[in-house]
């Protein structure tokens, strides 16, 4: 949510961070429903004292014997026009917020500007490249192992499901394993297991709800978490913390659902998208001033998964026009995928400022002090469990079709060294 006393003080500030997103100007119409609707509370507020001024002159002028009739008809005029008042400038307040929920979060001055994916920027790579002759990808490998089933899945659930046998279930098993235990042992974050199910309070605070209804699934009054940012996030929803206390640092390991509404035609085969896939998610919590630090060593938190499992990437500052709602800044990591011969996304970490604390009015406070502020928050993949697999399936193949397995991973694979069929 934007804070609507910075728009009114700098309109031009807030329209240029609408521009850099691509979005016309919104500070005209912002500021008029906000006009609107402070007349509407003003006239309220006048209306109400009225009343009460009115109520003790008619009082008085009774007990005085004078005539109270004209008191009295201008009692009875303001009761009958109070209820339209109070509905108007509610209406007013709710699209006024309605207006500012739907508005995404303003780029960090840093964020390059671009419309695209084309025009984000490459800051670092680590490991080259795996060459490798006649790369297959990972869904003919898992296929030729008789370890990755789509069609079965495809009966059951439809498409963009998958189901995982023998070896590459146990893959993925110990994959989520390895990485909880390094945020948990060696990065600070305490481990969350939390509800899969939340109300739309939750989704709104963290920027889902409402601009993103269709890419989720709803089930009764409840919808399933998109991802556990939703709920770790949420853990500091409508609460003021102590400033001392932060940074909090939580990590989860959950299923995620997505509806994958814009997707149609990507990644049709294999596991790259899919309806229900498994992640480590990270998420901080800080004041103000700790979110930028913060950002970075989170991003180096989830490149440390894939320099343990010796898998290539790159690390990309996303641009204006292909970070994420509540965002304010955005560091991809890419994997190397030799199968697809590029680079793809397995980890997203935001900087949302303070942006979804806002809409979850999250606030903190120095020891000893009155004044709060509102939090800082981050979230990150730390990382996509499914895409991890993916990636290790394509950069450990074997000339005979097996997977070696990574060293890292032989201790939560009870020292399996190569997954064959």
């Amino acid at each position: 949510m934007h804070d609507l006393r910075a728009i009114r003080e700098n309109p031009e500030s807030f329209d240029r961070g609408l521009a850099r997103r691509g979005l016309e100007a919104m500070s005209p119409t912002v500021l008029d429903l906000d006009s609107r609707r402070r007349a509407a509370q003003t006239q309220l507020q006048e209306m109400q004292a009225r009343r009460n001024e009115a109520a003790k002159e008619i009082g008085l002028a009774k007990r005085e014997g004078r005539d109270a009739q004209p008191l009295m008809d201008e009692m009875a005029q303001l009761k009958e026009r109070l209820p339209q008042v109070e509905e108007e400038e509610k209406a007013l307040g709710a699209e006024l917020e309605g207006l500012l929920a739907s508005i995404p979060n303003l780029p960090a001055d840093d964020v390059p500007d671009g419309p695209d994916e084309s025009a984000n920027v490459e800051i670092r790579r680590w490991g080259e490249p795996t060459a490798i002759a006649n790369a297959k990808q990972h869904f003919e490998l898992g296929e030729a192992l008789g370890l990755m089933d789509f069609e079965a899945a495809s009966r059951m659930s439809g498409a963009r499901f998958t189901v995982l046998k023998g070896g590459l279930a146990r893959l993925e098993r110990a994959l989520a394993d390895f990485m909880l235990d390094i945020h948990t042992g060696e990065h600070g974050y305490t481990e969350i297991a939390p509800p899969l199910m939340v109300r739309d309070n939750a989704l709104f605070g963290t920027g889902q709800l409402p601009k993103f209804e269709e890419d989720l699934f709803r089930t009764g009054d409840h919808y399933l978490i998109p991802t556990s940012e939703v709920p770790l996030t949420n853990l500091v929803n409508d609460q003021i913390v102590a400033t001392e206390e932060l940074p909090h640092r939580y990590t989860a390991l959950t299923p995620c659902f997505r509806a994958e509404a814009g997707s149609a035609g990507r990644d049709t085969r294999g596991m790259i998208r899919q309806h229900q896939f498994w992640k480590v998610e990270m998420v901080s919590v800080t004041a103000p001033d700790q979110s930028e630090a913060e950002h970075q060593r989170m991003t180096q938190c989830a490149e440390t998964i894939l320099q343990r499992l010796g898998l290539p990437y790159r690390v990309v500052t996303l641009c204006t026009g292909d970070m994420g709602f509540s965002a304010r800044k955005t560091f991809d990591i890419e994997v190397w995928l030799p199968g697809q011969n590029m680079y793809r996304e397995i980890s997203s970490c935001s900087n949302c400022g303070d942006f979804q604390a806002r809409r979850m009015k999250s606030r903190c406070r120095p020891k000893g002090e009155k004044q709060t502020q509102f939090v800082h928050t981050l979230n990150g993949s730390g990382v996509a469990v499914g895409r991890c697999l993916i990636a290790v399936l394509e950069n450990y193949q074997q000339p005979d079709g097996s997977i070696l397995v990574p060293e890292a991973l032989r201790p939560y694979m009870r020292g399996l060294e190569r997954i064959t069929a």
